[in-house]
């Protein structure tokens, strides 16, 4: 993958050098825009559901991969209320992956809260974008 081996995180994956050699879920059509949540809550919606389904086929074709799945709000509400619907948002994900199959050893679930918003939490659009989930791949 044009990785030096040294630098190398996920050495049995083909993965870019801006990502440390990993692949990222996108190359495989796997789209966390999709993972959405009831508002105000830590419930997946079905279009969440089949997007997860699309993650569990895909480590299982790639056994190496583990999952950090890291869980976002919008700053709307208590800051620390927001940092406990982040977690459980994240542990919602990871629970059905390990329903379906997927072993825990291999995911971490972390709730950041408002932390490191992707849009402006002044509009609907931007409160919308920042209510997420985003997987990222771990070696």
């Amino acid at each position: 993958d044009g990785v030096n081996d040294e630098s190398d995180r996920c050495p049995t994956e083909s993965g870019p050098a801006d990502n440390n050699g990993c692949p990222r879920l996108e190359q495989f059509n796997f789209n966390a825009k999709n993972v959405q949540f009831a508002t105000g809550k830590a419930t997946l919606t079905k279009g969440a559901t089949v997007e997860l389904d699309k993650l569990v086929t895909i480590l299982g074709e790639h056994p190496t991969l583990k999952i950090a799945i890291d869980g976002y709000t919008d700053n709307t509400g208590k800051a620390a209320t927001n940092l406990t619907l982040s977690q459980k948002r994240a542990d919602a994900v990871k629970a059905y992956l390990v329903k379906k199959g997927v072993s825990a050893d291999i995911l971490s679930a972390t709730g950041h809260g408002i932390e490191s918003p992707i849009a402006d939490n002044k509009t609907a659009t931007g409160r919308a974008q920042n209510r997420r989930v985003e997987f990222n791949v771990q070696q």
